[in-house]
């Protein structure tokens, strides 16, 4: 008997191990918390929320949800990919409040998907598709945040999808921001990404402390400098107010709380708030389980996401999140690769990175108010390059047409319609080429001479496992069979046989006497 001893690491020494990478984890932080804060303003107002709902969804995301998960880099929040359902679903029910409780059951579902181990459903995403995913993602950052670079802010921030709310799309944005340049917020976007470059390719190969200190926390505080400095005319630049991060500001304690919002559950009886749980709890797992294969590939660690354990961590944060005024909250791949560029190893980074929203929107939320979205768009724009850097197209060629055109689809698809739709169209095309596939792998024969008498002998053998949808490639075979010859069917590799392909196979060997074609079958067992 073997025996197989799994030793897993003591709490201690995973506790050991987070403070051992505070050095990496901390700077990551920081920087994810900028990112994060103009992204769930952005998606809230796109969502047609409160404002404070989309901070009080990052909050969560990164606490509750960062303690609950076995993701070491995924960060969670609110998903730009589920604006469209919160903003018709308010709607539909009548109020805000009406959809919290849509929120927390949705979260009660998820916790039922992760119990009954739908986590699975991960593993079908092929290696093609969710590279194709990753770098359409980057590309659509880099398009997205090519408006905002120059100061024209109409498309919100954090918003994803092609055909945007006001009838254009990605790339007449960019167009008609070419007609309303801000030279401020040019001359910050521009400053900030050559920092950015000029601290990742050399000053971090330099000295430790470039290490510590990333790029994007220098280009945040310049940017807050710059702001200051165009306020006053120090420098003949402004910027106006849809320009700079603009996070509700509190006056008092009571003012703070007085931005939680309660779900209404006298409305749970209506079959409506139950249906639209359901889509929000499929469409969230969905992109939650997206998000965890994509942070996996780009992990430095290779380390592998429990995905039952994601979704049980899914659910309590939208439970948590319903409950206290929030959005919905998924784990979002912007912010995970955010996360792992700039320097986060271990969960500590996300969870961190909760907290500072926490403390900010309490203490400093005047202070965020004055980063200029510009300097926040120059980040993106680099974590946007690192996911799609032309190389990725180079090696995916490289692998044959099998995994380039799945992958070149999904790419495609994502930034003319949207991620879930991106996704799907890629598992479509990888979905056709294992068929295939499947379609060629049916069987194999093999032809010999009989030397004493001239026949022809075939030998067919059939699969381990044989679809209905390998009906044509066996009937062509079949059919190639000459008259006057013998074919023996072997079904000993066999373990599943479609009943179409055993149906056609008798009535082969019916009509087999017509072309004088003697029909011998080994192992058969008839359905």
């Amino acid at each position: 008997m073997i025996e197989i001893v799994i030793f897993a690491p003591k709490r201690n020494n995973i506790q050991a191990i987070m403070l051992k990478q505070i050095k990496n984890d901390l700077p990551a932080s920081i920087v994810v918390f900028f990112i994060a804060v103009p992204l769930c303003l952005g998606i809230a107002l796109a969502s047609g929320a409160p404002l404070f709902s989309g901070i009080i969804a990052g909050i969560v995301g990164g606490i509750i949800v960062g303690m609950a998960s076995g993701s070491a880099i995924g960060v969670s929040g609110p998903a730009a990919g589920l604006a469209v359902i919160v903003l018709s679903s308010i709607g539909t029910l009548g109020s805000w409040e009406a959809f919290l409780v849509a929120v927390v059951l949705s979260g009660v579902f998820q916790l039922i998907l992760g119990f009954a181990k739908a986590g699975f459903i991960a593993y079908f995403f092929p290696s093609s598709v969710i590279k194709g995913m990753l770098t359409g993602i980057g590309i659509l950052i880099i398009l997205k945040q090519i408006p905002h670079a120059m100061g024209w802010n109409k498309d919100g921030f954090g918003v994803e999808e092609f055909i945007q709310a006001d009838g254009k799309n990605t790339f007449s944005e960019i167009i008609e921001a070419f007609d309303f340049i801000s030279p401020g917020a040019l001359f910050i976007a521009v400053s900030s990404l050559f920092i950015l470059i000029l601290w990742d390719k050399y000053l971090t190969k330099k000295h430790k402390i470039f290490q510590l200190l990333q790029g994007p926390i220098v280009v945040v505080l310049l940017g807050i400098l710059f702001n200051y400095l165009f306020q006053y005319k120090i420098l003949n630049f402004s910027l106006s107010d849809n320009q700079v991060v603009n996070l509700p500001v509190p006056n008092s304690i009571s003012d703070f709380l007085g931005q939680f919002t309660f779900p209404d559950f006298n409305i749970i009886g209506n079959f409506e708030v139950w249906k639209i749980a359901v889509i929000i709890a499929i469409v969230g797992s969905l992109e939650t389980l997206l998000s965890v294969e994509a942070a996996d590939k780009i992990d430095p660690e290779r380390r592998i996401t429990p995905t039952n354990r994601e979704l049980k961590a899914q659910g309590i944060g939208n439970i948590v999140s319903g409950f206290i005024g929030g959005l919905p909250i998924t784990q979002v791949i912007v912010r995970s690769s955010a996360n792992v560029n700039f320097g986060g190893r271990t969960k500590m980074s996300a969870i961190l990175h909760g907290f500072f929203l926490l403390i900010s929107v309490i203490a400093i939320s005047s202070v965020l108010n004055m980063i200029p979205l510009a300097s926040l768009a120059a980040i993106l724009l680099m974590v946007g390059y690192k996911l799609a850097q032309p190389t990725q197209f180079q090696k995916m060629y490289k692998l044959g047409w099998e995994q380039f055109i799945p992958f070149f689809v999904t790419i495609v698809a994502i930034l003319l319609t949207d991620l879930l739709i991106g996704i799907t169209a890629g598992m479509i095309v990888g979905g056709l080429f294992a068929l295939y596939h499947s379609y060629q792998n049916s069987h194999h024969m093999k032809e010999v001479i009989n030397e004493e008498n001239g026949k022809k002998i075939y030998t067919f053998t059939l699969a381990e496992e044989v679809s209905f949808f390998n009906k044509a490639s066996v009937i062509k075979a079949l059919d190639s069979i000459a008259p006057n010859s013998k074919v023996i069917i072997d079904f000993t590799n066999s373990k599943s046989i479609a009943y179409d392909v055993i149906e056609l196979i008798k009535d082969f060997e019916s009509n087999s006497k017509s072309k004088n074609i003697q029909v011998e079958k080994i192992n058969f067992v008839e359905l």
